[in-house]
């Protein structure tokens, strides 16, 4: 039966706590800082709604730029690699086989290893021993972006649907949002093995300190035109 690691997620896992987590902390600080100003209803949604749109389009294109330039940089080093197994085949069993005596094989066996491996597939073998690469681990761009996307949207709708659905207090809105962000840390802490009360911690710790910075911005200036 084949093992499930945690470390298999961490691709998707990584975008969507981010996408998540950046949605609830900066659509909330965005509403919490228009509702210090003592603005209205409407004028708190649509501030909200723009936060929204525009997070999920910004979080999505730096996932894309970024995991694209990580993507362009694990094609250009594959692309050397098949170049030096193409010119020097025997120096690159011998750089394999260097690595697998300093893991602790015995040489005549990591020679042995690095032949069969690179006999049946060479560059899968350097990619995975030597430059770290693996298919489970590789970038993916779009799903990245996707995810991101996808998942700040729906962190954002928590304070928006707060607005609509209560008074948009202050107050109701920081709550319900630390809820929600301490509840997505002690989750994504658990589905990545680590103990949930140190995710949930680090998460409410960093979303009431934003809020809090919003809040007194919003006060501070909506006190001064006032």
């Amino acid at each position: 039966m084949k093992e499930k690691h945690r470390s298999e997620r961490i691709g998707w896992l990584r975008a969507a706590v981010l996408g998540a987590n950046d949605g609830i902390v900066s659509t909330a600080s965005l509403v919490v800082g228009v509702a210090s100003a003592a603005s209205t209803r409407q004028e708190i949604l649509v501030a909200g709604i723009a936060g929204l749109v525009a997070g999920a389009f910004s979080m999505a294109a730096g996932e894309y730029v970024s995991v694209s330039s990580q993507a362009d940089t694990e094609r250009a080093d594959l692309d050397i690699e098949k170049r030096e197994l193409a010119a020097q085949p025997a120096a690159e069993t011998d750089e394999l086989t260097a690595i697998y005596v300093s893991r602790g094989l015995d040489p005549d066996l990591a020679r042995e290893v690095a032949r069969q491996l690179m006999a049946k597939d060479a560059l899968a073998a350097h990619a995975r021993d030597e430059l770290g690469l693996s298919e489970g681990f590789a970038a993916r761009p779009l799903q990245a972006a996707l995810a991101s996307a996808l998942t700040f949207a729906a962190g954002a709708a928590v304070p928006m649907l707060t607005v609509v659905a209560a008074q948009p207090s202050v107050i109701v809105v920081s709550a319900v949002s630390l809820l929600c962000l301490v509840a997505l840390g002690a989750i994504a802490a658990r589905a990545g093995g680590a103990p949930p009360l140190r995710g949930a911690a680090r998460v409410g710790f960093w979303g009431a300190l934003a809020m809090a910075a919003t809040a007194g911005v919003g006060k501070l200036f909506g006190a001064t035109v006032g």
